[in-house]
Protein backbone atom coordinates (compact mmCIF):
# COMPACT_ATOMS: atom_id res chain seq x y z
CA UNK A 1 0.00 0.00 0.00
CA UNK A 2 1.89 2.87 -1.32
CA UNK A 3 1.27 6.01 1.19
CA UNK A 4 0.49 9.28 -0.24
CA UNK A 5 3.23 11.92 -0.14
CA UNK A 6 1.86 14.69 2.75
CA UNK A 7 2.25 18.18 0.04
CA UNK A 8 -0.70 20.62 -0.47
CA UNK A 9 1.43 23.06 -1.45
CA UNK A 10 2.27 21.44 -5.05
CA UNK A 11 -1.72 20.66 -5.27
CA UNK A 12 -2.74 23.73 -7.55
CA UNK A 13 -6.54 22.54 -6.48
CA UNK A 14 -5.94 22.79 -2.66
CA UNK A 15 -6.93 25.31 -0.94
CA UNK A 16 -4.86 27.13 1.84
CA UNK A 17 -5.87 27.42 5.81
CA UNK A 18 -4.13 30.81 6.47
CA UNK A 19 -3.03 33.48 2.98
CA UNK A 20 -1.03 36.28 4.29
CA UNK A 21 -1.73 38.63 1.40
CA UNK A 22 0.70 41.60 0.60
CA UNK A 23 0.96 42.02 4.68
CA UNK A 24 2.82 44.69 5.89
CA UNK A 25 3.48 45.78 9.41
CA UNK A 26 4.90 49.43 10.89
CA UNK A 27 5.32 50.27 14.53
CA UNK A 28 5.62 53.62 13.63
CA UNK A 29 8.36 54.27 11.33
CA UNK A 30 9.65 50.72 11.73
CA UNK A 31 8.67 47.93 9.47
CA UNK A 32 8.20 44.61 11.16
CA UNK A 33 6.70 42.77 8.49
CA UNK A 34 7.40 43.95 4.20
CA UNK A 35 4.86 43.22 2.00
CA UNK A 36 4.98 39.57 3.00
CA UNK A 37 2.89 36.92 0.69
CA UNK A 38 2.84 33.50 1.96
CA UNK A 39 0.05 29.93 2.10
CA UNK A 40 -0.02 27.43 5.00
CA UNK A 41 -1.88 24.86 4.22
CA UNK A 42 -4.44 22.43 6.59
CA UNK A 43 -2.57 20.53 9.21
CA UNK A 44 0.47 21.29 8.38
CA UNK A 45 3.11 21.75 10.69
CA UNK A 46 5.02 24.87 9.68
CA UNK A 47 7.87 26.85 11.03
CA UNK A 48 8.67 30.18 11.11
CA UNK A 49 12.42 30.42 11.57
CA UNK A 50 14.88 33.56 11.83
CA UNK A 51 17.32 35.77 14.23
CA UNK A 52 15.78 37.81 16.62
CA UNK A 53 13.94 40.32 15.35
CA UNK A 54 13.42 38.99 12.20
CA UNK A 55 9.19 39.64 12.10
CA UNK A 56 8.35 35.44 12.72
CA UNK A 57 6.76 36.88 16.32
CA UNK A 58 4.85 39.62 14.70
CA UNK A 59 3.35 37.31 12.46
CA UNK A 60 2.32 34.85 14.69
CA UNK A 61 0.98 37.64 16.47
CA UNK A 62 -1.03 39.11 13.88
CA UNK A 63 -2.43 35.96 13.22
CA UNK A 64 -3.34 35.41 16.63
CA UNK A 65 -5.35 39.02 16.89
CA UNK A 66 -2.82 40.92 19.13
CA UNK A 67 -1.91 43.19 16.40
CA UNK A 68 -3.31 44.87 13.86
CA UNK A 69 -1.95 44.16 10.20
CA UNK A 70 -1.22 47.86 8.24
CA UNK A 71 -1.30 46.88 5.04
CA UNK A 72 -2.94 44.11 3.28
CA UNK A 73 -4.59 41.31 4.94
CA UNK A 74 -4.66 38.13 6.71
CA UNK A 75 -7.42 35.00 5.67
CA UNK A 76 -8.09 31.92 7.93
CA UNK A 77 -10.47 29.38 5.86
CA UNK A 78 -10.97 31.97 3.28
CA UNK A 79 -12.65 34.55 5.77
CA UNK A 80 -10.34 37.85 6.26
CA UNK A 81 -9.67 37.87 9.95
CA UNK A 82 -8.65 41.32 10.46
CA UNK A 83 -11.82 42.69 12.05
CA UNK A 84 -12.75 39.09 14.15
CA UNK A 85 -11.23 39.57 17.93
CA UNK A 86 -8.97 37.21 19.27
CA UNK A 87 -11.21 35.39 21.33
CA UNK A 88 -13.80 34.64 18.38
CA UNK A 89 -10.61 33.31 16.49
CA UNK A 90 -10.29 29.35 16.01
CA UNK A 91 -6.59 30.00 17.03
CA UNK A 92 -5.05 29.17 19.88
CA UNK A 93 -1.58 30.26 20.87
CA UNK A 94 0.83 28.61 23.65
CA UNK A 95 3.21 31.11 25.05
CA UNK A 96 6.67 30.38 25.76
CA UNK A 97 6.03 30.49 29.59
CA UNK A 98 3.19 28.47 29.30
CA UNK A 99 0.88 31.03 31.37
CA UNK A 100 -0.63 28.22 33.29
CA UNK A 101 -2.56 29.13 36.45
CA UNK A 102 -0.41 27.79 39.37
CA UNK A 103 -3.11 27.45 42.11
CA UNK A 104 -5.37 25.23 40.12
CA UNK A 105 -5.11 21.79 39.48
CA UNK A 106 -3.38 20.35 35.97
CA UNK A 107 -7.10 18.78 35.38
CA UNK A 108 -8.74 22.44 35.75
CA UNK A 109 -6.05 24.13 33.93
CA UNK A 110 -7.32 21.74 31.03
CA UNK A 111 -10.84 22.86 31.51
CA UNK A 112 -10.59 26.12 31.56
CA UNK A 113 -11.16 27.52 27.97
CA UNK A 114 -14.32 25.28 28.32
CA UNK A 115 -15.79 26.19 31.30
CA UNK A 116 -15.29 29.46 29.75
CA UNK A 117 -17.44 28.36 26.87
CA UNK A 118 -20.18 27.08 29.04
CA UNK A 119 -19.63 23.77 28.08
CA UNK A 120 -21.59 21.16 29.64
CA UNK A 121 -19.94 18.93 32.90
CA UNK A 122 -20.31 15.71 30.54
CA UNK A 123 -18.15 17.77 27.51
CA UNK A 124 -15.78 19.15 29.58
CA UNK A 125 -15.34 15.36 31.41
CA UNK A 126 -14.93 13.66 28.25
CA UNK A 127 -12.55 16.49 26.72
CA UNK A 128 -10.31 17.14 29.81
CA UNK A 129 -9.65 13.01 30.10
CA UNK A 130 -9.32 13.30 26.03
CA UNK A 131 -6.84 15.49 26.37
CA UNK A 132 -4.54 13.85 29.46
CA UNK A 133 -4.39 10.91 27.55
CA UNK A 134 -3.30 12.50 24.15
CA UNK A 135 -0.33 14.07 26.50
CA UNK A 136 0.11 11.21 28.30
CA UNK A 137 -0.46 13.06 31.95
CA UNK A 138 -3.61 11.06 33.16
CA UNK A 139 -1.66 10.14 36.66
CA UNK A 140 -0.93 13.95 37.38
CA UNK A 141 -4.33 15.52 36.52
CA UNK A 142 -4.60 16.44 40.12
CA UNK A 143 -1.59 17.81 40.85
CA UNK A 144 -0.17 21.49 40.49
CA UNK A 145 1.90 23.33 37.92
CA UNK A 146 4.64 23.70 40.32
CA UNK A 147 4.62 19.78 41.32
CA UNK A 148 5.39 19.00 38.01
CA UNK A 149 8.87 19.01 35.45
CA UNK A 150 8.97 21.67 32.94
CA UNK A 151 8.39 19.05 30.20
CA UNK A 152 4.89 18.15 31.67
CA UNK A 153 4.00 21.61 32.18
CA UNK A 154 4.67 21.89 28.44
CA UNK A 155 2.44 19.45 27.71
CA UNK A 156 -0.37 20.80 30.15
CA UNK A 157 0.04 23.68 27.96
CA UNK A 158 -0.43 22.32 24.63
CA UNK A 159 -3.71 19.70 26.20
CA UNK A 160 -4.87 23.52 27.22
CA UNK A 161 -4.64 24.89 23.98
CA UNK A 162 -5.83 21.84 21.71
CA UNK A 163 -8.79 21.39 24.27
CA UNK A 164 -11.39 23.71 22.27
CA UNK A 165 -10.31 22.34 19.03
CA UNK A 166 -8.68 25.40 16.99
CA UNK A 167 -8.04 25.07 13.39
CA UNK A 168 -5.05 26.70 14.30
CA UNK A 169 -2.55 26.39 17.06
CA UNK A 170 0.12 28.93 17.41
CA UNK A 171 3.71 27.69 19.45
CA UNK A 172 5.96 30.47 20.54
CA UNK A 173 9.32 29.33 21.04
CA UNK A 174 7.16 26.61 22.89
CA UNK A 175 10.59 24.41 23.83
CA UNK A 176 12.99 26.94 24.90
CA UNK A 177 12.76 26.68 28.66
CA UNK A 178 13.26 22.99 28.02
CA UNK A 179 16.98 21.30 28.53
CA UNK A 180 18.58 20.00 24.75
CA UNK A 181 17.48 16.08 25.72
CA UNK A 182 14.51 16.60 26.21
CA UNK A 183 13.55 19.22 23.90
CA UNK A 184 14.34 16.08 21.33
CA UNK A 185 12.34 13.99 22.92
CA UNK A 186 9.65 16.45 23.18
CA UNK A 187 10.12 17.53 19.34
CA UNK A 188 8.55 13.86 18.64
CA UNK A 189 5.96 13.94 21.20
CA UNK A 190 4.56 17.34 19.21
CA UNK A 191 5.03 15.81 15.88
CA UNK A 192 3.06 12.94 16.66
CA UNK A 193 0.04 14.86 18.77
CA UNK A 194 0.28 17.08 15.87
CA UNK A 195 -0.48 14.21 13.52
CA UNK A 196 -2.72 12.58 15.66
CA UNK A 197 -4.74 15.73 16.33
CA UNK A 198 -4.91 16.96 12.34
CA UNK A 199 -4.34 20.66 13.99
CA UNK A 200 -2.44 23.12 12.00
CA UNK A 201 0.45 24.02 13.59
CA UNK A 202 2.99 27.16 13.01
CA UNK A 203 5.53 27.03 15.55
CA UNK A 204 8.20 29.91 16.02
CA UNK A 205 11.64 29.08 16.58
CA UNK A 206 15.49 30.40 15.88
CA UNK A 207 16.34 26.80 16.67
CA UNK A 208 17.22 25.61 13.09
CA UNK A 209 17.27 21.81 14.58
CA UNK A 210 13.89 22.06 15.83
CA UNK A 211 12.54 23.36 12.83
CA UNK A 212 14.20 21.51 10.65
CA UNK A 213 13.27 18.13 12.83
CA UNK A 214 9.15 18.76 13.18
CA UNK A 215 7.98 21.01 10.01
CA UNK A 216 6.54 19.98 7.14
CA UNK A 217 7.72 23.08 5.64
CA UNK A 218 9.77 25.93 6.72
CA UNK A 219 9.59 29.93 6.29
CA UNK A 220 13.46 31.31 6.89
CA UNK A 221 12.91 35.32 7.28
CA UNK A 222 15.34 37.96 7.59
CA UNK A 223 14.33 41.72 8.33
CA UNK A 224 10.29 41.08 7.86
CA UNK A 225 10.69 39.26 4.57
CA UNK A 226 10.63 35.65 3.74
CA UNK A 227 13.67 34.59 1.82
CA UNK A 228 12.89 30.89 1.10
CA UNK A 229 9.90 28.46 2.43
CA UNK A 230 10.38 24.89 1.14
CA UNK A 231 10.43 21.14 2.75
CA UNK A 232 13.59 20.72 5.54
CA UNK A 233 15.54 18.72 2.81
CA UNK A 234 14.80 21.05 0.15
CA UNK A 235 15.98 24.50 2.17
CA UNK A 236 19.37 22.37 3.14
CA UNK A 237 20.17 20.77 -0.35
CA UNK A 238 18.56 23.52 -2.39
CA UNK A 239 18.86 26.78 -0.37
CA UNK A 240 18.04 29.51 -2.54
CA UNK A 241 20.77 32.33 -1.27
CA UNK A 242 23.91 32.40 0.36
CA UNK A 243 21.43 33.79 3.30
CA UNK A 244 20.05 30.49 4.23
CA UNK A 245 22.63 28.18 2.54
CA UNK A 246 24.63 29.84 5.76
CA UNK A 247 21.58 29.92 8.26
CA UNK A 248 21.03 26.47 8.27
CA UNK A 249 23.41 24.05 9.13
CA UNK A 250 27.16 24.15 8.68
CA UNK A 251 28.23 25.27 5.07
CA UNK A 252 31.33 26.41 3.35
CA UNK A 253 31.13 29.29 0.97
CA UNK A 254 33.52 29.69 -1.86
CA UNK A 255 33.25 32.68 -3.71
CA UNK A 256 35.22 32.99 -7.50
CA UNK A 257 34.05 34.18 -10.66
CA UNK A 258 32.13 31.26 -13.07
CA UNK A 259 32.82 30.45 -16.51
CA UNK A 260 30.47 27.80 -18.31
CA UNK A 261 32.73 24.99 -19.05
CA UNK A 262 29.73 22.45 -20.35
CA UNK A 263 26.10 21.97 -20.48
CA UNK A 264 25.12 22.93 -17.02
CA UNK A 265 28.68 23.36 -16.07
CA UNK A 266 30.62 26.03 -14.84
CA UNK A 267 34.75 26.45 -13.57
CA UNK A 268 34.87 28.89 -10.90
CA UNK A 269 38.06 30.92 -10.97
CA UNK A 270 38.20 31.43 -6.42
CA UNK A 271 41.96 31.80 -5.93
CA UNK A 272 44.68 32.73 -7.33
CA UNK A 273 47.37 29.81 -8.02
CA UNK A 274 44.16 27.46 -7.84
CA UNK A 275 42.97 25.24 -10.13
CA UNK A 276 39.25 26.29 -10.90
CA UNK A 277 36.64 24.39 -8.85
CA UNK A 278 34.41 22.47 -11.17
CA UNK A 279 30.41 22.88 -10.39
CA UNK A 280 27.36 22.34 -11.89
CA UNK A 281 24.11 24.65 -11.98
CA UNK A 282 20.91 24.24 -13.41
CA UNK A 283 20.66 28.32 -13.06
CA UNK A 284 22.64 29.88 -15.86
CA UNK A 285 25.36 32.05 -14.62
CA UNK A 286 27.08 34.69 -17.55
CA UNK A 287 30.38 34.55 -17.90
CA UNK A 288 32.14 36.35 -14.99
CA UNK A 289 29.21 36.18 -13.15
CA UNK A 290 30.38 36.48 -9.35
CA UNK A 291 28.92 33.62 -7.87
CA UNK A 292 29.07 31.77 -4.31
CA UNK A 293 29.81 28.13 -4.39
CA UNK A 294 27.90 26.83 -0.86
CA UNK A 295 29.08 22.92 0.29
CA UNK A 296 27.87 21.25 3.02
CA UNK A 297 30.52 19.55 5.35
CA UNK A 298 29.65 15.65 5.40
CA UNK A 299 30.13 16.21 0.83
CA UNK A 300 33.86 16.89 1.70
CA UNK A 301 36.24 13.90 1.59
CA UNK A 302 39.63 14.49 3.71
CA UNK A 303 42.53 12.18 2.90
CA UNK A 304 46.08 11.90 3.46
CA UNK A 305 47.29 10.45 0.03
CA UNK A 306 46.12 13.01 -3.41
CA UNK A 307 42.66 11.15 -4.39
CA UNK A 308 43.13 9.90 -8.24
CA UNK A 309 39.61 10.37 -9.12
CA UNK A 310 38.31 13.56 -8.02
CA UNK A 311 36.59 16.15 -10.10
CA UNK A 312 38.04 18.68 -7.51
CA UNK A 313 40.93 18.15 -5.01
CA UNK A 314 42.73 20.53 -3.41
CA UNK A 315 45.52 20.14 -0.62
CA UNK A 316 45.85 22.05 2.83
CA UNK A 317 46.41 21.92 6.37
CA UNK A 318 44.63 20.74 9.21
CA UNK A 319 44.06 23.83 11.86
CA UNK A 320 41.08 22.05 13.87
CA UNK A 321 39.34 19.01 14.70
CA UNK A 322 36.34 19.13 16.23
CA UNK A 323 34.72 15.51 17.64
CA UNK A 324 31.67 15.16 18.28
CA UNK A 325 31.30 11.49 19.45
CA UNK A 326 29.52 10.12 16.02
CA UNK A 327 31.39 13.07 13.76
CA UNK A 328 34.66 14.68 13.08
CA UNK A 329 35.03 17.62 11.59
CA UNK A 330 38.16 18.89 10.17
CA UNK A 331 39.01 22.33 9.58
CA UNK A 332 41.44 22.24 6.44
CA UNK A 333 43.42 25.44 5.62
CA UNK A 334 44.43 26.04 2.18
CA UNK A 335 47.34 28.26 0.52
CA UNK A 336 45.04 30.91 0.08
CA UNK A 337 44.60 30.82 3.39
CA UNK A 338 40.82 30.18 3.08
CA UNK A 339 39.99 27.73 5.60
CA UNK A 340 37.18 24.69 4.59
CA UNK A 341 35.11 22.07 6.80
CA UNK A 342 34.84 18.30 6.59
CA UNK A 343 33.29 15.94 7.87
CA UNK A 344 33.48 12.45 8.54
CA UNK A 345 31.42 9.35 10.00
CA UNK A 346 33.20 8.13 12.99
CA UNK A 347 32.10 4.53 12.38
CA UNK A 348 34.16 2.40 14.55
CA UNK A 349 36.22 3.69 17.51
CA UNK A 350 39.05 5.45 17.13
CA UNK A 351 41.98 3.54 18.45
CA UNK A 352 44.36 6.08 16.50
CA UNK A 353 44.09 9.33 14.47
CA UNK A 354 44.50 8.71 11.67
CA UNK A 355 44.86 12.35 10.76
CA UNK A 356 45.42 14.63 13.16
CA UNK A 357 46.70 18.63 13.81
CA UNK A 358 48.82 20.52 11.41
CA UNK A 359 48.94 17.04 9.20
CA UNK A 360 49.29 17.74 5.29
CA UNK A 361 45.61 16.34 3.37
CA UNK A 362 43.94 16.44 0.66
CA UNK A 363 39.78 17.49 0.58
CA UNK A 364 37.78 16.37 -2.58
CA UNK A 365 34.59 16.40 -3.73
CA UNK A 366 31.94 16.19 -6.76
CA UNK A 367 31.15 18.56 -9.36
CA UNK A 368 27.33 18.09 -8.00
CA UNK A 369 28.19 18.37 -4.56
CA UNK A 370 27.96 22.24 -3.96
CA UNK A 371 24.83 24.95 -5.00
CA UNK A 372 25.73 27.32 -7.18
CA UNK A 373 23.84 30.71 -5.92
CA UNK A 374 24.28 34.14 -7.19
CA UNK A 375 24.08 36.53 -4.30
Amino acid sequence: MSQTVFAPWDNPDEKPLIRFQNVTKKFGEFTAIDDLTLDIFAQEFFALLGPSGCGKTTMMRMLAGFETVTEGRIELAGADIGPVPPNERAVNMMFQSYALFPHISVWENIAFGLRRDKKSKAEIEARVEEMLKLVRLEKFAHRKPHQISGGQRQRVALARSLAKAPKLLLLDEPLGALDKKLRQETQFELMDIQETTGTTFVIVTHDQEEAMTVASRVAVMDEGRVIQVATPSAIYEYPNSVYVADFIGDVNIIEGQARASGTEEYALTWSEGQAPITATSQKAFSEGQKAHLAIRPEKIRISTEKPEDAVNAMQGKVLDIAYLGNLSTYHVELPGGQVIKAQTANTRRIARRDITWEDPVWISWSATAGVMLGQ
